[in-house]
């Protein structure tokens, strides 16, 4: 089954501040004892998105949503 996805303006640029360390565990580093490293850049990145397109989320957990299933 072939789906496609449209994403208004998906090719605009938005910036995201993340350490080497946090950039290294979203690309697959494991850094065993520190798993929230990729937790936190993983938070970072759906604020990020969250606050460019201004994604209503829960106030139990304000980066818990699902953008495109």
């Amino acid at each position: 089954m072939n789906t496609s996805v449209k994403i208004p303006q998906g090719d605009e640029k938005v910036t995201v501040e993340l350490t080497v360390k946090e950039l290294m565990a979203l690309t697959g580093a494991r850094f065993h004892g520190n798993h929230t490293l990729e937790i936190g850049a993983r938070k970072k990145l759906k604020t990020v998105l969250a606050d460019t397109y201004n994604i209503e989320s829960s106030k139990k957990d304000p980066i818990d949503y699902q953008l495109l299933n």
